[in-house]
């Protein structure tokens, strides 16, 4: 297998180390704009296994000189990228995967993609991704779903979340902040429910969740539920549903402050004799103080939590994947979960195990049982308990 992998940031860092250890992959090129910081990284790893590229991914001549080396290309870039780099893989004949919610121009490739045999693999990470793979394993022991929802979390280990917001980082903050701007939809007594951006952190849309080790972790909704009931055939049965992302408590009620007096908005506003951001100057002035220290862990959860019916008696089944920090590698445990998972997306379609083309969803065509053996490789362990 020869993997192209474009981004090599947090998360494509943990990919690039997952591609070379692995005994599959024959050779990884490695692009990214930083080159000083990539080959630095890549010095730990077998020399003839990984070929390190000095990238601006605005050059598209560029970008498909290096997928043309590759039978398949990651894509861990910044959003504005994703786009572009899927049209160039189906424009190459090289299959593309990348961590991200799928994009609107995929589904204009999916035919193309179909006629040259490409696969086109998004929301192949954490969340979206692991917890996809969890639902429908999930959702194939019911005759009929009545509730369904779907929890994600990157927070600080218990013995890290010290600091007065209880929150680090291990993704991007732009995007953390840019996701507590944007509106979601639940399922309520079995139609749509939009929730705006102002009433993310709204009392009336924050749960609470029970995590052994962890005790209540607040959950509030995170994007879109009604398109994945869609495309698992339940939206004419299922009475609530959410996709939520979990915090430490505390966490909604700080927030939702801050939205309320306009801290997330994007808009310029007059400060200091010029224009400013609030939400880029919340930004610049959060995150130096949210960094995990080298001994710091963080924590990742994902639970997919579905009631219904089984061969006649009501039913819960509840799958979790809880992860931390390994402080070997020094992977964050975000790292570990959105990077080996993209890494493990494209060798599964490389060997054969996904073998649908055109634009995929990790809730259709990804076989569950190799994808979890994988996971268990690594040390990602997937709990389920039913009741």
């Amino acid at each position: 297998m020869k993997i192209l992998l474009l981004g090599v940031g947090l998360q494509g860092k943990a990919a690039l180390y997952d591609l070379a250890r692995s005994p599959d992959v024959s050779h990884v090129i490695a692009a990214d704009a930083d080159i000083r910081g990539l080959t630095a990284f890549a010095a730990s790893l077998p020399p003839d296994k990984v070929t390190c590229v000095a990238l601006d991914a605005r050059n598209e001549q560029a970008v498909s000189r290096l997928m043309q080396q590759a039978e398949a290309v990651i894509v861990l870039l910044p959003a504005a990228f994703r786009a572009p780099m899927a049209r160039l893989a189906v424009e190459n004949r090289v299959h593309f995967v990348d961590a991200s919610y799928t994009h609107s121009a995929y589904e204009e490739l999916d035919e193309p993609a179909r006629q040259v045999g490409v696969a086109i693999l998004p929301e192949f990470g954490l969340d979206p991704g692991i917890d996809h793979i969890l639902a429908a394993r999930a959702l194939s022991a019911f005759d009929e779903v009545h509730e369904f929802h779907t929890y994600g979390a990157g927070i600080p280990a218990p013995a890290a979340s010290h600091n007065p917001i209880r929150y680090k980082i291990s993704w991007t903050f732009a995007g953390v902040l840019n996701s507590y701007s944007r509106p979601a939809r639940l399922w309520r007594d079995g139609r749509p429910q939009p929730v705006a951006p102002s009433e993310l952190f709204h009392p009336a849309n924050v749960h609470h969740v029970n995590v052994e080790g962890f005790g209540p972790l607040e959950a509030y909704p995170n994007g879109d539920v009604v398109p994945y009931l869609e495309l698992l055939g339940i939206a004419g049965q299922v009475q609530n549903a959410g996709r939520y992302s979990m915090r430490w408590p505390g966490h909604a009620d700080f927030w939702g402050k801050l939205s309320a007096l306009g801290l997330l908005d994007d808009e310029p506003v007059p400060a200091g004799g010029g224009r400013v951001s609030p939400r880029q100057f919340l930004h610049d002035l959060l995150a130096p103080q949210l960094q995990y220290a080298p001994g710091e862990r963080d924590a990742v959860i994902v639970r997919v939590e579905v009631r219904g019916r089984s061969a006649g008696r009501p039913k819960r089944v509840v799958y979790q994947v809880v992860d931390y920090r390994d402080l070997d590698t020094g992977f964050l445990a975000m790292q570990r979960t959105v990077g080996f998972t993209a890494s493990i997306g494209a060798q599964m379609i490389l060997r054969g195990d996904i073998a649908a083309r055109g634009l995929l969803s990790p809730l259709q065509h990804v076989p569950p049982q190799p994808f979890l053996e994988e996971l268990s490789r690594r040390g990602i362990q997937v709990e389920c308990w039913s009741d």
